[in-house]
């Protein structure tokens, strides 16, 4: 590869990362060309986008990004390793990964670190917080649940102390006449 085509590589990386707020690095050296395309084609019914790319290029392209990841130097960028791209949801390849291990084995594929928003998560014993990640959308929507859920009580109690009170209003009424 030529110094060229490593800089076209590493700058299609950090436009990626700079574009996607989740990615997960994977270990499927255990995959053969037949289960590795399988797993491409899952990504892409997930709407992720998977890429086998060499150590040395995923960090010179996370050094672009302005967020520290001199913790994956030491452990997550040894081997081979293939780059899961989430756009959308945090816990996508989570779930996608674990579906995997299940179908084609444990051994096949391993986790082995991810950035979620700039949080760093390294090792296999990650993976299960990752599928309870909430993504930015599900955090705003319990939030509006909760700000929303005082005022509904308020309103629920209004209206039946009002039905209780006009109840009591009308007995009282039929009871003088």
């Amino acid at each position: 590869m030529t110094k060229e085509e490593k800089a076209v590589i590493i700058g299609e990386l950090s436009e990626k990362f700079a574009a996607t707020p989740y990615f997960y690095i994977t270990d499927t050296a255990g995959l053969t060309v037949a289960e590795v395309n399988a797993f491409r084609r899952l990504c892409f019914q997930r709407g992720l986008e998977y890429r086998i790319v060499k150590n040395t290029l995923i960090a010179k392209a996370l050094e672009t990004t302005g967020t520290d990841y001199t913790p994956f130097n030491d452990t997550v960028l040894k081997g081979m390793s293939g780059v899961i791209f989430s756009p959308e949801n945090p816990k996508t390849p989570a779930k996608l990964i674990k579906d995997f291990k299940k179908e084609a084995g444990k051994d096949k594929i391993r986790f082995k670190g991810a950035s979620i928003e700039g949080g760093l998560f390294i090792g296999e014993d990650q993976l299960a917080a990752l599928e309870n990640v909430k993504s930015r959308q599900e955090m705003i929507g319990d939030i509006i649940g909760l700000l929303q859920s005082p005022a509904k009580n308020v309103v629920s109690a209004l209206q039946s102390s009002g039905g209780k009170l006009a109840g009591i209003l009308k007995t009282l009424s039929e009871r003088e006449g």
